[in-house]
């Protein structure tokens, strides 16, 4: 189950120390208390994973200077003050300073949970936020997370080293949910610009006007924002959905390219969403434009084409959701294996990560297969996918074979890797081979 919030109580007063802990604990969470401001401190880090419950009137360091401590170190934690009968204006001095909320004793224990509810939810929100934003920042990591060792995912993970080397444009392309902007995350933090900015405008989210704006300035003088072009100055800027940019703007886009010069000062990344219309970038973007952002392109291959990568993936995507609802994850059998392999994916990655997400939560309740799932997601499978009482040879059978012929892809051929790490004899391999009609030449 995912970690739960942590709540430090700091009162110097051991009766209230320990009432307040039992209540919240009784609430489900795990508290921790201390004696005084200074004894907190020595816990509490910029990235504590959860709250600050705190009394004002405290001997040493009050309430008020242990609150700029602790925002002098982290701004966004939550801090609530307890105060007592006539220091309102200090707490209301105290959420000038920063903190959360506070509350006036004798206070409602209710009223204390629900306020520890929201403070513990945002700090998660925060504590989620910055760690996503370092994860983005590390291309190491960002490569981690295009799991895969299909032969596709192989040339792409190829290709995103390469070109986050490069210094051009680039368009990235690939149907809904393969994971087009995570490619645009892993080229910036690969390349020399990893330690610059990196903005990412979704296109297709903006009236044109609004559009315009926001790439191009003039802002609002409200607006604390720099106009998108600025904003990335030196980095990356991302356009998601670049089918979205009408004629003029496109015009525009390509005018700022031209002045960018070579290399180009910051890095433009195209996303196309086009393949799901069955037209391609060419056909929606003006050529000239369409030719300087393609000469460095990335398709992002369909999961349908991931062969064994599509049981990876739902193996990890299971263990993730079992962990966060604290069960375990459903054992997958020849037959389901062979049903998620031959599923036709039109969602992608996306897809399978919500089927996983239901498999996991049917599996807790002990009702439901992966196989009811599929045939729910895909109304239009083929036969091997929706015929119910097919012998579960014929599932093993289609499993096998597809395990053999990625095996031996991802081997080049090498019939003695093969045997290793699939556990077989040779002559139980050249048969399974023989009979799937599977020639080792292809593979070499």
């Amino acid at each position: 189950m995912a970690n739960a919030m942590k709540i430090a109580i700091v009162d110097d007063e051991k009766d209230m120390r320990q009432s307040i802990s039992q209540w919240l604990a009784l609430s489900g969470y795990d508290t921790e208390t201390f004696p005084s401001a200074e004894e907190a401190l020595k816990a509490l880090g910029p990235d504590y994973p959860g709250i600050v419950v705190t009394d004002i009137r405290m001997p040493g360091m009050d309430g008020m200077q242990f609150l700029k401590k602790l925002m002098g170190a982290d701004s966004t934690l939550p801090v609530i003050m307890i105060t007592g009968h006539g220091d309102v204006p200090m707490a209301v001095e105290a959420m000038r300073v920063g903190a959360y909320d506070f509350l006036e004793k004798p206070f409602n224990p209710d009223r204390m949970t629900e306020l520890a509810k929201k403070a513990t939810h945002a700090r998660r929100l925060t504590l989620d936020n910055r760690a996503l934003r370092r994860e983005l920042s590390d291309g190491g990591q960002l490569m981690k997370k295009l799991i895969g060792s299909s032969p596709v995912m192989e040339r792409l993970k190829e290709d995103i080293l390469d070109l986050g080397q490069a210094d051009g444009h680039v368009l990235i392309d690939g149907e809904t949910g393969t994971g087009k902007t995570l490619v645009a995350h892993a080229l910036h933090a690969v390349g020399a610009r990893a330690g610059k900015k990196f903005v990412l405008i979704s296109c297709a989210a903006y009236e044109q006007e609004q559009l315009s704006t926001r790439l191009f300035g003039p802002m609002n003088p409200e607006d604390s924002r720099l106009p998108a072009v600025e904003e990335a100055r030196g980095g990356t800027l991302v356009l998601e959905d670049i089918e979205a940019l009408s004629d003029p703007l496109q015009a525009r886009l390509l005018t700022w390219l031209n002045e960018e010069g070579t290399p180009p000062e910051t890095r433009l990344v195209a996303i196309s969403n086009l393949q799901d219309e069955g037209k391609t970038s060419e056909d929606a973007l003006r050529p000239d434009l369409f030719y300087r952002l393609a000469s460095l392109r990335i398709t992002v291959p369909p999961l349908r084409q991931r062969g064994e990568d599509i049981l990876t993936l739902f193996t990890r995507f299971a263990d993730q959701f079992a962990d966060d609802y604290g069960c375990d994850a459903p054992q997958v059998s020849a037959q389901e294996a062979a049903q998620l392999l031959q599923a036709p994916w039109p969602g992608n990655v996306r897809q399978l990560f919500n089927v996983a997400e239901r498999a996991v939560l049917q599996s807790r309740r002990g009702s439901g297969t992966i196989v009811s799932l599929l045939m729910s997601e895909h109304q239009d499978m083929q036969p091997v996918m929706t015929t119910e009482g097919k012998p579960l040879k014929e599932y093993v059978e289609a499993f096998e074979r597809m395990l053999i012929d990625n095996t031996m892809r991802r081997h080049k051929g090498s019939i003695a890797a093969v045997m290793d790490e699939l556990c077989l004899p040779r002559r139980t391999l050249n048969e399974k081979m023989a009979k799937y009609a599977l020639q080792r030449s292809d593979y070499l």
